[in-house]
């Protein structure tokens, strides 16, 4: 629990000082005393979750933005530590690389398609858009009706708010970067 007082406690003072604001004006937008809140910034003291939620409130920040360690400037995702997603039989394998997470409107994907292999999806939601790069292989793309083709080297871009379908028509092994990107 220490762990967790000095993540809340380094993360208040980030956000205090990011927003030019005294103790005295936390305490004020917040109803957390000065006291308590100084006891906090220096991991003196284990808030309960309402006074968490008080200091989330007041600063205007989300509770998690208290509670979660700061992310790395850099993170190396390794493809033997992601848990794939596998569809038609093994043929087709979705590696979230980079999942949705709140403030971030997007996820990446490494795709694998086997030859032959296929996937096809309903919408990812209104306005939703997915990029795709072929880094291996080729690609057969089917959306709004439209059959695309896309080969190693080239992006294809379109609105994901449809049913679609990924198809690898190929001898090889297709290899491909997909972003989802969620307009909300």
């Amino acid at each position: 629990m220490r762990d967790l007082n000095l993540i809340i406690a380094s993360n208040l003072k980030r956000i205090r000082e990011e927003k030019k604001l005294s103790l005295e004006k936390v305490a004020d937008i917040t109803g957390v005393s000065k006291s308590m809140l100084g006891q906090i910034e220096r991991g003196e003291s284990s808030p309960t979750i309402n006074t968490i939620w008080k200091i989330a409130i007041g600063l205007k920040v989300s509770f998690t933005s208290l509670i979660n360690a700061p992310q790395d400037d850099a993170m190396i995702v390794h493809k033997s530590d992601v848990e794939p997603l596998i569809e038609d039989n093994g043929k087709y394998r979705v590696y979230p690389v980079f999942p949705y997470e709140d403030g971030r409107r997007f996820e990446m994907y490494i795709v694998e398609i086997e030859p032959g292999g296929h996937l096809c999806t309903d919408t990812h939601g209104e306005k939703t858009q997915e990029f795709i790069t072929v880094v291996d292989g080729e690609l057969t793309m089917i959306t709004n009706e439209k059959e695309y083709t896309v080969n190693k080297g080239d992006s294809i871009m379109f609105r994901a708010d449809k049913r679609h379908t990924y198809h690898n028509p190929g001898i090889g092994l297709t290899r491909l970067s997909m972003v989802i990107y969620y307009s909300l």
